[in-house]
């Protein structure tokens, strides 16, 4: 075992680790997928959607904000976690006004892919029907509140040249809305649009411009099912 690494055991199968990673960073270089909404990349790990939870000793915890220990025992999908996660997405469904079929980001789409990787049907809660304005007073981008998840993705992920925030919330609990500081430079930029709309997991930023380019049957996760770029890896399993 290289120096550094740790052990533990991941579904029952014991797996190398690097100390310091996150639950699911080492089960993802180890081939086991766990969905997450607002991990991305090198971005720092945030906890907010909860759909990484995994049990580890019987406790359940996010698996994008806990870091491995040698010997640790994590439980990733047990049928338990699995409805825990299908009632994540149909609170997010049912909170929002996710209407896929006329969606933008519709086939690109994280939270619907992850819907269907968990065969979500019919939400077991009812709709709120929430009342939100779209936003689309700036140059080169929509705010369309009604599908935002509250991932942060855009507040840490997309910033100006300067390191300043660009993106921030205002007001809280059902009042929440995504905000665009315009005093910021770049925040009006069309690489700031374009860079927004790729890192959003849903269709809450969209560029402004030509949409449903791509046809039905070619867009990303038509193609590939979410998290099937992890699985086939297959290692350590």
């Amino acid at each position: 075992m290289e120096q550094g690494a740790i052990q533990i055991t991941l579904n029952g199968v014991v797996i190398h680790a690097k100390d310091g990673q996150t639950i699911v960073e080492a089960a993802r270089e180890n081939g086991t997928y766990i969905p997450t909404l607002c991990d991305f990349k090198s971005l720092p790990p945030a906890g907010t959607c909860r759909m990484c939870t995994v049990q580890v000793g019987g406790r359940t915890v996010s698996g994008c904000t806990t870091p491995v220990t040698n010997g640790m025992v994590v439980e990733s999908e047990s049928p338990e976690l699995a409805d825990l996660r299908r009632g994540i997405i149909e609170m997010l469904f049912v909170e929002g006004n996710h209407m896929c079929p006329s969606c933008e980001k519709s086939g690109d789409c994280e939270l619907q892919a992850l819907a269907y990787r968990y065969r979500m049907d019919v939400p077991r809660f009812p709709f709120s029907f929430t009342d939100r304005s779209i936003d689309a007073s700036l140059p080169h981008l929509i705010l369309e509140h009604n599908r935002c998840i509250q991932c942060l993705r855009c507040v840490r992920g997309v910033k100006a040249r300067g390191g300043q925030d660009i993106f921030g919330f205002r007001n809280r609990g059902r009042e929440i809305r995504i905000t665009v500081d315009t005093t910021v430079p770049d925040a009006l930029s069309d690489d700031t649009a374009i860079r927004a709309e790729a890192i959003c997991p849903v269709g809450a930023l969209i560029r402004k411009g030509p949409h449903y380019l791509t046809p039905i049957g070619q867009r990303r996760f038509d193609l590939t099912p979410i998290g099937a770029d992890v699985d086939r890896k297959g290692g350590g399993q």
